[in-house]
């Protein structure tokens, strides 16, 4: 399967399942089209006569591209089979019950009160609670004891706002490195936070035990402050954004995200992002919002063609930054086109409900943090464990190819099948697709695609 597409004078090709990205010029784009679906001799004589009168195609030319085209086919680059499909169960079993990463919900309590937010306020609709240092501490080992023989643990203090918890998490850190060495296992915590709580104590605190930090901004000011606002009905981003900039600035510009969200209010996002690139953050992140149909938030029909040319105009600003020496990077835009993914995460997915698992305040666990609050989706504690089998048997179920809508999508082995939390909030089940979703990323990875082979084209020279 290949997919063709075009973009600021770059023919593109891509053969999905090896992976491969072709820069082509118009004669082999056109006869790459045709190649599978027609004879060689009809193949040739179409595209002869598309470009009748051109004296820099001659026919020999053509048989020269066809015979070119052929080599790619048998060396596997192009037309490649699909060896993924066979795969897809069992890779998943090799790694069932190993649990790599938790994400604890330290605080289901917050200090601003985002109208879109879809944990409704840090409450995740139940009551208000901050996680004890003694669930904290059985969920790490709750972690430890279910991760076999891996070495690399992922832990997210999240929320609500984690900094309303701050005195939990750091005791959390300090018994989770008091035992990684006798346990065999190395942690890397990730703090996310609105940023009101940011002081020199949590700054130092986050360059020196957290390998990542996600800070939440939307962006322009006035985009921020229409939903980050506090309980009052204040803005947030004047606070903020001094404190974001310190804590960037101490931390050596690296191993952070600044996170934000757009919306119906902001579906021209690219202006939030050179807010971002303005304040001097490179490390760039920017989201969809979640939300119900009919939420003043969302998303419209009327926005996907906006948001669709922004995604465009931003891989173009990436780009001509890079030329320019002003890098940056966009979360979405992070692609590896000389290896990319390993094969396990191309077909599996992220893992939620096997890998990886949220845990409540009172330590039940949910298939990931969006899953919280749905009893449906509750797994179990971290005292006995995984207990509703059926529900995280779904999950395991959930790859690549349990999507019938996935199976002859061009982008299947970049999304892995996609989220599936959104795929339940859009359609009622795990294994749904939430097609607006996909159309997102489908636009995102060609300008991904593009963005990396500008890059390879101008190293080249």
């Amino acid at each position: 399967m290949i997919h063709q597409y075009k973009m600021d004078g770059l023919n593109i090709v891509l053969d999905v399942c090896s992976g491969g990205v072709h820069l082509v010029d118009e004669v082999a784009y056109d006869m790459i089209a045709l190649y599978e679906r027609e004879p060689r001799e009809k193949v040739l004589a179409a595209v002869a006569e598309k470009y009748a009168g051109r004296e820099d195609v001659t026919r020999k030319d053509l048989e020269t591209c066809y015979e070119e085209i052929t080599a790619l086919k048998d060396a596997g680059q192009l037309f490649s089979e699909d060896s993924f499909r066979p795969m897809a169960g069992a890779l998943k079993q090799k790694t069932a019950g190993v649990v790599k990463a938790l994400c604890l919900h330290v605080a289901h309590t917050c200090n601003l009160n985002c109208a879109y937010c879809f944990a409704s306020q840090g409450k995740y609709h139940g009551d208000r609670a901050v996680m004890s240092y003694e669930v904290g501490r059985q969920a790490l080992d709750f972690l430890i004891a279910n991760s076999g023989t891996r070495r690399n643990l992922e832990v997210d203090f999240f929320g609500g706002e984690p900094l309303m918890n701050f005195d939990t998490v750091k005791r959390l850190v300090a018994y989770a490195r008091s035992v990684e060495k006798e346990k065999g296992k190395n942690f890397r915590f990730t703090l996310t936070t609105n940023g009101l709580l940011i002081d020199d104590d949590v700054i130092d605190f986050a360059n020196r035990e957290c390998a990542n930090v996600v800070l939440s901004l939307d962006g322009r000011k006035e985009i921020h402050d229409r939903y980050r606002v506090d309980y009052a009905g204040n803005g947030s981003w004047d606070r903020i954004v001094p404190k974001f900039r310190k804590l960037v600035e101490a931390r050596g510009g690296k191993n952070y995200y600044m996170r934000g969200t757009f919306t119906h209010a902001n579906p021209d996002f690219l202006k939030d992002i050179e807010t971002m690139l303005d304040l001097g953050f490179t490390e760039l992140s920017m989201e969809p919002v979640v939300c119900a149909e009919g939420d003043p938030a969302a998303l419209t029909e009327e926005d996907l063609p906006i948001v669709l040319r922004q995604y465009e105009d931003l891989a173009r600003l990436l780009v001509r930054r890079r030329r320019e020496g002003r890098p940056f990077t966009f979360y979405h835009y992070m692609i590896d086109l000389s290896g990319g993914p390993c094969v396990y995460k191309r077909i599996s997915g992220c893992g939620s409900g096997t890998e990886y698992m949220a845990v409540t305040p009172w330590g039940d666990l949910y298939p990931c943090h969006q899953f919280v609050g749905e009893e449906s989706f509750r797994l179990g504690d971290i005292w006995q464990g995984v207990t509703n089998l059926e529900t995280q048997a779904d999950f395991a179920a959930c790859n690549v190819y349990a999507r019938e809508e996935c199976r002859d999508c061009w982008a299947r082995l970049y999304c892995s099948g996609g989220c599936a939390a959104n795929a339940y909030h859009a359609t009622g089940s795990v294994r749904g697709v939430y097609r607006t979703g996909c159309e997102l990323f489908r636009k995102r990875m060609e300008c991904a695609i593009w963005a990396e082979a500008m890059r390879t084209r101008e190293e080249q020279g």
